[in-house]
């Protein structure tokens, strides 16, 4: 009687999982991208290609436990943000009394001030590695997304932020930057429509057998790891859905997505988690890390692993679905 309690189970929970895809994904003709796409991908190949540098080779391991390479990324980033004409804004807390900085840059909305679209990204690493793609690869995204909408003009606020102290020990806990953030953010009872949560985006294989999943979405998930995936909890499905249609639309590059329970292994595993907690929506854009990538959370994450070509394209594609978002 147990097991046939145990198969009725996880039965009923392959179909939900099942429906947690399926339900979502968009059904949309994918575009051909023209010359002048293609003229900005490859640009974006470049620019993103020097921040991993910049930040991996350069700047090494980051975190609290070497404030000086942590601050290094900072100023980095800040340097950035100001040469591409933004006023960078910081919130500043305390961890085992070091100085830690929240850093970020927002274009006011025209016609919708108070819907604000967050856009944010880690920039700590684990202490022994150089972070290369967990996260360069994000926080190069940020950069250059925050730079294509330097010179634009919002409906709604659009907010670039850089979070510290994403990665163990302190991920879940009051020190976490992204938390002390999000909770500023209620505290201050701001309307965030949307969080974009960037997330270790800078790998990708054609071969098969090259992408795992908790259980049991191996069974309905495809086995090459070629694809970007937009993931939410069940609350934000409607921002999954709506930003895959969109990306879908703009962009050539394989998706995958799904919104099931937040219990499932992986899909809080970054700065998102911290804004589901305060009320908000918000999902994780990933290239789904240690399901794929062989060197997450290691030594060896730098900056030769990663595929610029295709994080130029989901860079690109990310760009063109929030310009359809803050309209």
């Amino acid at each position: 009687m147990v097991y046939v309690l145990l198969l009725v189970f996880l039965a009923a929970f392959s179909i939900w999982a099942y429906k947690a895809m399926i339900d979502i994904r968009p059904n949309v003709d994918r575009p051909t991208l023209n010359s002048r796409a293609g003229k900005i991908i490859d640009d974006l190949e470049a620019r993103l290609k020097g921040h991993v540098m910049a930040l991996a080779d350069e700047i090494g391991p980051r975190n609290i436990f070497v404030p000086d390479k942590l601050n290094a990324a900072v100023t980095y980033i800040r340097r950035f943000w100001e040469k591409a004409g933004y006023e960078v804004s910081a919130q500043s807390f305390s961890v085992q009394d070091i100085a830690c900085q929240n850093i970020a840059v927002e274009i006011p909305g025209r016609s919708k001030p108070d819907e604000i679209v967050v856009v944010g990204a880690h920039y700590d690493t684990v202490s022994w590695s150089p972070g290369a793609n967990d996260n360069g690869s994000a926080v190069a995204a940020l950069l250059e997304l925050s730079r294509l909408f330097s010179k634009k003009s919002t409906g709604r606020t659009l907010r670039f932020v850089a979070f510290a102290n994403e990665e163990p020990p302190f991920f879940k806990t009051g020190s976490m930057g992204s938390l002390v953030y999000a909770k500023g953010c209620r505290d201050k009872k701001e309307n965030i429509v949307a969080m974009v949560c960037l997330e270790t985006i800078g790998y990708y294989r054609d071969e098969r057998k090259t992408q795992k999943y908790p259980f049991p979405f191996s069974f309905f998930y495809p086995d090459t790891g070629n694809f970007i995936a937009f993931v939410g909890n069940v609350r934000s499905k409607p921002l999954v859905k709506s930003f895959a249609s969109i990306f879908m639309e703009e962009s050539d590059f394989p998706v995958e997505c799904a919104a099931p329970f937040g219990f499932i292994t992986g899909i809080d595993w970054s700065d998102h988690w911290s804004f589901w907690e305060q009320g908000y929506q918000a999902i994780m854009i990933t290239d789904t890390a240690l399901f794929r990538y062989p060197y997450y959370h290691s030594s060896e994450d730098t900056p030769d692993k990663l595929n610029y070509d295709s994080l130029a394209r989901v860079t690109y594609g990310i760009y063109r679905t929030l310009m359809r978002m803050i309209e």
